[in-house]
Parts: structure tokens; sequence; C-alpha cells
């Protein structure tokens, strides 16, 4: 279940903590939920045993989700924010839209995991807007399509480090 990325996630000490935990969590819930879907299987006919699917269901959500996170925080940058003079994941970013300077929007590019952290929104650098300014320099414009299948125009006005 390897990822294919464009760049490496950049994660603040905070959130990789804070992900860390959940993790640990997550696995320190096995045997909870391995002995509730036993407990299950043993009320009968599995075919219309509700509590036991439910149970099975919920397993593999936690499954999935700790397949994810060790994979995120495997591959994750932890620490500060790189420093470039090229748009990068972990910089908070300001641009403008289609020619119009007063349509800003500023953001940080980086994991969506780290959204609990800060109170700037998050995009993605796998996201349509990410992959199109990774690389960028302040004032470049580049182009993206959106989910709507419209060509959306930004400019690059700023991008700093982000503090956390």
């Amino acid at each position: 279940m390897r990822r294919s990325s464009v760049s490496t996630t950049w994660l603040s000490q905070d959130a990789y903590d804070r992900l860390q935990a959940e993790l640990d969590e997550l696995i320190a819930a096995r045997p909870v939920i391995a002995a509730e879907i036993n407990e299950r299987r043993e009320e009968g006919d599995l075919r219309e045993n509700g509590g036991y699917h439910a149970a099975r269901e919920e397993q593999a959500k936690q499954e999935h989700r700790i397949s994810y996170l060790k994979e995120l925080l495997r591959d994750a940058q932890v620490g500060e924010a790189p420093t470039a003079d090229k748009v990068a994941p972990g910089m908070v970013v300001t641009i403008y839209f289609d020619d119009d300077k007063d349509d800003t929007e500023t953001f940080l590019l980086g994991s969506r995991e780290i959204s609990a952290t800060t109170d700037y929104t998050v995009y993605s650098p796998e996201s349509a807007l990410g992959k199109s300014i990774l690389g960028a320099s302040g004032g470049q414009t580049c182009t993206y399509t959106a989910p709507s299948g419209a060509d959306i125009k930004v400019t690059v006005v700023a991008f700093e480090p982000f503090a956390g």
C-alpha cells in the first residue's frame, strides 16, 4: 500500500506526536475489538448477526487507519518546515485567482493530518492546486483543473515556512 507521492509529507512535531499517539491507541485497542468479534460470533448464526458484522466492519476501519498512519509517519519529514526559494510542502502560501489581486487565499501546503494543529486551511501537495504550485516562485502563474473541470489560474504572491 505504498503511496506514490510527489514529495515528502511534512509534519510539525506536534502533529507527528498527535498522530503517533492515535496510532498507539489504535494498536492497543486491537485486543478489545478482537474480543468483541469473538463474543458476537458466539451469539449464533453469523448471517443474521448484526453485532458481529458491525464489529468486523469496525475492525476493518481500524486496521485501515493503522496502515495509513504507519505509512504516513514512516515517510513524514518532521520538524522545521523547509526554507526554499520555491513553494514546497510545509509552507504557508498566498495566491490570487484569475488575475484578480483582491481575490486572495492563504493556506498551508502539507498533509491534511496537520489541520487539527492550525487555523490555516490545509491543501495537500497531491491535490490539483498543490501539484500546480509545487516548485513555483513568487509571482509565478500556474493553472490547474478543478474537480468541476474548469481550468483555474492562480498566481503565487508569497510563501514562507509554517511556524506551527
